[in-house]
Parts: structure tokens; sequence; C-alpha cells
């Protein structure tokens, strides 16, 4: 669409897109007025219709290669008055048309103004039509082509870039992936990822009985101050558990009731935070501090077995 390159084939594309986006994720958003996609799906509309309208796009350099190759000359649209038109043609007769046996005036099938044949009309005839259009659509499948090699090539270089900046985040802003029967320990910060150190002990549950619920991992794999996600055996939606104090876990839901995305934890904020729409909530409580969120996320109850496993209700 940037290129204006099969303008109406692309206008096409990114309308499916903004529908399926609107389907999926922007239907429930609340208010309203925070999820644009349906917004967007009626600004293709024009493009559908009319393409990059000639100017402007590798559309119009395509086609106007094509007249050179062809000597069509340059298209010119010339608008005329119509007042003009009644001046000049002797066949207009209060507003009817004298050569249309009288019937009213009809600039679509005006025989005055399309009595001049148009420059080398009779060249391109003589040379085919089809064979243009076919020039024009080898032309056009090339760039498309090239601008797809071109934006392979932009996105990989992206992406490798993204990972070479990523590879050393903040190990106060990771959020540790929780798993079932993950061996304890934890990555000192500045040693090689095969050098662990002993976690300090968690202090259990004061329960007497033994918790139930579903394992999610080792309360030792969550750093103090720091968060793990896990996927909640009972909803089976992503959440996330927080040690913010010594030895006391918190679990929420991690899905955003704005407009369902995976929020996270921010450590150097000490926030929830969603990435799509900015919504923040408490690591505390759960409650919503920033909208467009309307609530809170959902807690999840935890607590740590006699064996330093976290446990929350399956």
């Amino acid at each position: 669409t940037l290129l204006g390159l099969w303008a109406r084939v692309a206008a096409v594309g990114g309308m499916a897109l903004s529908c399926m986006l609107f389907l999926t994720v922007s239907f429930h958003s609340s208010p309203y007025y925070t999820g644009a996609d349906i917004v967007f799906v009626f600004a293709w509309i024009p493009l559908v219709l009319a393409g990059s309208g000639g100017v402007l796009s590798l559309d119009a350099v395509i086609a106007g290669r094509v007249a050179d190759e062809y000597d069509l000359g340059p298209v010119t649209v010339v608008p005329v008055r119509f007042s003009v038109v009644q001046e000049v043609c002797g066949n207009f007769d209060h507003d009817t048309c004298a050569a249309r046996d009288g019937r009213p005036c009809d600039v679509r099938r005006c025989p005055f103004l399309s009595a001049q044949p148009r420059p080398r009309r009779k060249t391109a005839a003589e040379r085919g039509l089809s064979a243009i259009d076919r020039r024009t659509v080898v032309l056009g499948g090339a760039a498309v082509a090239a601008a797809a090699v071109v934006g392979g090539v932009v996105a990989g270089a992206a992406a490798g870039l993204g990972r070479v900046i990523g590879a050393a985040p903040n190990p106060r802003n990771q959020t540790v992936a929780m798993s079932p029967g993950r061996s304890s320990g934890t990555t000192t910060p500045g040693t090689s990822p095969s050098t662990t150190t002993p976690a300090a002990p968690v202090a259990p549950s004061t329960s007497t009985t033994e918790p139930a619920g579903a394992r999610i991992g080792l309360a030792s794999d969550i750093p103090l101050g720091g968060a793990g996600s896990f996927t909640d055996p009972k909803s089976g939606d992503p959440a996330l558990v927080l040690q913010l104090q010594r030895g006391q876990f918190v679990a929420f839901d991690a899905v955003c009731p704005h407009a369902g995305c995976t929020v996270g934890y921010s450590a150097a904020d000490h926030l929830i935070v969603c990435p799509c729409h900015g919504s923040e909530f408490d690591p505390s409580t759960g409650a919503v501090l920033r909208s467009p969120a309307p609530h809170g996320l959902t807690p999840i109850p935890v607590v740590v077995d006699a064996s330093g496993e976290l446990l929350v209700d399956g």
C-alpha cells in the first residue's frame, strides 16, 4: 500500500486483516474507541474502489512506462465545462440532444465529446490492448517479487538486530517460565548459564495438612521482587505468580480484561502492565490502576507446600 503497488489487491488484504483483528481482538474493547479496527475496515474502502488513483505510486510508474513502450503518450483528463458544450455543440437544443433523437443530454454518451478520436488510438489498436495489459501485469509482478525480496531481507535484518539487542535483558525485568518438576536453583547474574547457586529456603505454608492443588513449579524459582509465568490449570489461561515479599506469593490470571492481551510484570516500575493498550495493575491485589481495562485481574489462590513447590487450584 505504501508503494502504491497493486494497490487494490493490497487494500483488499488490509481490509481482511483489519476485519479479522476486529472480530478477534477489538470486538470486546471497552471503551469502544480504543478498538479502531472497524474504522480501519472502512478506511480501506477508497483504496479498494479507486486503487492508487494513478499518482505517487508504482502502479502509475508502470502504466507510464508501458504507455511509452507502445507510443500511447500520457493519458490526460481535461475537464470541460458544460456551458462550453452548450455554446459549441450544434446538436444541443434546450437540454436535449438532436443527434440522439431529442433525448436528454448525457455526458457519458455525448457524440460531441466523443467525436474526436484520441491521438494514436489506432496505433494502440494495431498492437493490441491485450499486449499492453500483459506487459503491465508482467512488470507489476516483477515489482511485487522485488518488493517481497526486499521486505524479507529487511524483516530478517530487523529480527537479527532485535535478537542482538535483546540478548542480555535486565534480569530484574525477566519473568521466569514455571514448569512442574523443574529443578531448584537460580542463575546468578554475571556467571555462565550452567553455574547455579543454591536458592534461599522458602518458608512453607503454616497449614498442618498437605495442601491440595496443581503444582506449577518450585517457589525458589521465583526471585524476590520478580515474577514467573505458568498456565492456569483451571481455565487454561496464561497466568503470573509474584514474590513481592520473601516467602509470600500472589498469582493472577494474565489475560487483560480489556482486549484479551497477555499482561507482564515490570519489576522496574513495580507494576503489572498490558503491552497492547497500556493498562496497569497493582501487583499486590491485581486492581486496575490505569484504564482502559474495566476492572482488575482475576486472583488465583496460591500456596507453598512442605517441599517448597507452588500449588494453585486445579
